[in-house]
């Protein structure tokens, strides 16, 4: 009896997964607000009852989406204001794990800047919700930094949510420079790096000379 229901258990989540990444598929050229049931559960070769027994709506689909697309983030923030090594290393460091992430991700990105701003609150509530986790991760990291010594912790989340900003920023722009003519991406990709490389010295350095 417990392996059927094994079995079964495995299959239902098989299909939300089948649904989730139909959904994902499809707003690769639309907006959640646009995008219908039928069309999902059409993509993945079920009847749009079966949408029911694994999500509410669309919304209630977006808002697992967000979960996929950002919960993942929170070891990878961390990293990203971890103070181990000097400066430059931090930043260099940052870049690349957004760069690396954009990479094996595009349509998770896609997804979380078209609807960070979207027509969907439900989701954009989901979106502001772990964005606010990750200004918190931020936060904690970079009060063990010496350079934090005297900050107040309502200065050091402004910080964070500055970080967490110039993150996403810098997501986005990663993004354009894939989606450009194959051959103008390295040179796309690497002005990106060098302009939020500008970006987080800037920041480092307002950072350093915030209590002056």
């Amino acid at each position: 009896m417990s392996h059927t229901l094994g079995i079964r258990q495995a299959q239902k989540q098989k299909t939300r997964q089948a649904l989730l990444d139909a959904a994902l598929g499809l707003l690769e050229e639309q907006s959640l607000s646009s995008l219908g049931l039928r069309e999902v559960t059409r993509a993945v070769g079920v009847a749009p009852t079966a949408f029911y027994r694994h999500f509410r709506s669309t919304a209630d689909l977006g808002v697992a989406l967000v979960e996929e697309a950002l919960g993942s983030l929170h070891p990878m923030i961390r990293t990203t204001v971890s103070t181990t090594g000097d400066r430059e290393e931090r930043v260099t460091r940052t870049i690349d794990l957004i760069a690396r992430h954009v990479d094996g991700y595009p349509a998770h990105v896609r997804f979380i800047a078209r609807e960070r701003h979207g027509g969907v609150q439900p989701v954009r509530e989901a979106i502001r919700e772990q964005l606010a986790r990750f200004a918190q991760d931020v936060k904690d990291e970079l009060a063990k930094d010496p350079v934090s010594s005297g900050w107040s912790e309502d200065d050091l989340l402004m910080l964070a949510h500055l970080y967490v900003d110039q993150m996403l920023s810098t997501a986005s722009l990663f993004l354009e420079a894939l989606e450009g003519p194959e051959e103008e991406r390295p040179d796309r990709t690497r002005h990106v790096a060098q302009l939020a490389t500008r970006q987080m010295r800037l920041i480092g350095l307002g950072r350093r000379h915030w209590l002056d």
